[in-house]
C-alpha cells in the first residue's frame, strides 16, 4: 500500500494518472484520482478514477463492462504523476476507440 501523503495533489486533491497497456505499453488513456480512488483500486484491483465532470469517483467500465484490471502502480520521480500498468478489458476510450490517443498531429 502507497501513503497517499507522500503525493503532489493539486490544489483540488486530484492527482493525473496515466493508463498503459500492460501487454503492448500502449498508452490508453489520462485520468484524475483522489486519495480515495488511489485506495479503493489498490484494495479491489478494479481502477477507479475520481470524474471532474461528475465530481465523483467512478470505477472504469461501470457503465461499459470495458473495466481497467490494475498489474502494476508507479509513482513518477516527483511523485506528482501515476503510472497505472493494467489488463485493458474492451476499448479504453469512451468513443470505442482502443486508445484515447488516437488523433495523430504530427
Amino acid at each position: 500500500m502507497i501513503d497517499t501523503s507522500s503525493l503532489k495533489f493539486n490544489s483540488d486533491g486530484l492527482i493525473p494518472v496515466i493508463a498503459q497497456d500492460i501487454k503492448t505499453g500502449e498508452v490508453l488513456m489520462l485520468a484524475w484520482m483522489n486519495a480515495e480512488a488511489i485506495k479503493i483500486t489498490l484494495e479491489t484491483s478494479q481502477v477507479t478514477y475520481w470524474s471532474r465532470s461528475r465530481k465523483s469517483l467512478w470505477r472504469k467500465g461501470e457503465t461499459s463492462s470495458h473495466f481497467q484490471m490494475l498489474k502494476e502502480f508507479y509513482v513518477d520521480c516527483d511523485s506528482d504523476t501515476l503510472l497505472l500498468k493494467v489488463e485493458q478489458i474492451g476499448p479504453a476510450c469512451h468513443t470505442g476507440a482502443k486508445t484515447c490517443f488516437f488523433t495523430k498531429v504530427l
